[in-house]
């Protein structure tokens, strides 16, 4: 399963930058001068593989320059690139409160106390606000549960299932429409 690390939001001046938003806890790891980085376009389909050759810190992001990406044309070209690893390259986390995102997508979701069953985790989304659980119900919907100790009070992954405790109207499906 491929784990994403980062993504080019855009390219940045005229000598081939791009600006590089992070999705790893690790980018002194993941992004290190002579790192060489994998690459999916979802966009365009594209792939590849790009060295960095020099890295530094702009505005909470990255901005890299890449061996194979020459100019401002052809950073434009990776706007919207996934760099991606292989989760099995990711160390299981020690903290007993600390989750990957693969780790996480595909568990059962139940309520609390009940064990009644809600639906599936499909995705955990970064918002800016703080981390949201995308569920879907057995009837396709989705209902985004926020990812706070409150309303998720377990998570167990050996076992494969989430439990939750809504706030009254979580969910209810005309909620927000």
């Amino acid at each position: 399963m491929e784990l994403v690390i980062g993504r080019v939001a855009k390219s940045h001046g005229i000598r081939g930058e791009v600006v590089v938003e992070v999705r790893t806890d690790s980018p002194e790891l993941r992004f290190g001068v002579g790192t060489v980085l994998h690459g999916r376009n979802p966009r365009s389909g594209a792939e590849g593989d790009y060295a960095i050759t020099a890295v530094r810190e702009h505005s909470g992001r990255l901005l890299l320059h890449l061996a194979e990406v020459p100019d401002r044309t052809a950073a434009d070209e990776l706007r919207g690139m996934l760099f991606v690893i292989d989760s099995d390259d990711v160390a299981p986390s020690d903290d007993p409160d600390a989750f990957y995102d693969h780790e996480l997508e595909g568990l059962e979701v139940r309520m609390s106390g009940t064990g009644e069953v809600i639906g599936t985790l499909t995705e955990v989304l970064h918002a800016p606000g703080g981390e949201l659980l995308s569920v879907t119900d057995p009837s396709g919907r989705e209902i985004l549960v926020p990812f706070v100790t409150a309303i998720v009070p377990v998570v167990d992954v050996a076992d494969g299932y989430v439990e939750i405790d809504p706030p009254d109207g979580l969910l209810d499906p005309g909620l927000g429409s």
